[in-house]
């Protein structure tokens, strides 16, 4: 069953709550109600986490002077 609607305390908070929820619906054994309850629910945290992590790409841009530099993994 999903939980309340209130707003999670943190991004890992938020991304573990819906993974669990996508765990209960791949499942298939949800009743048709509680489905939808679940989904809608889903569908909160997706907004919930990607709003959190494109004001972590607007720090980073603050940070780095108005510009996501391109990430190498071979810098060192």
């Amino acid at each position: 069953m999903p939980k309340a609607t209130k707003s999670p305390v943190s991004f890992e908070a938020g991304l573990q709550e819906l993974e669990g929820l996508i765990a209960e619906m791949e499942a298939g054994n949800l009743p048709l109600e509680t489905a939808l309850t679940t989904y809608k629910r889903g569908t909160e945290l997706l907004q919930f986490c990607e709003n959190r992590l494109a004001d972590a790409e607007q720090r980073i841009r603050v940070l780095e002077g108005a510009e996501l530099k391109p990430f190498s993994a071979d810098k060192e």
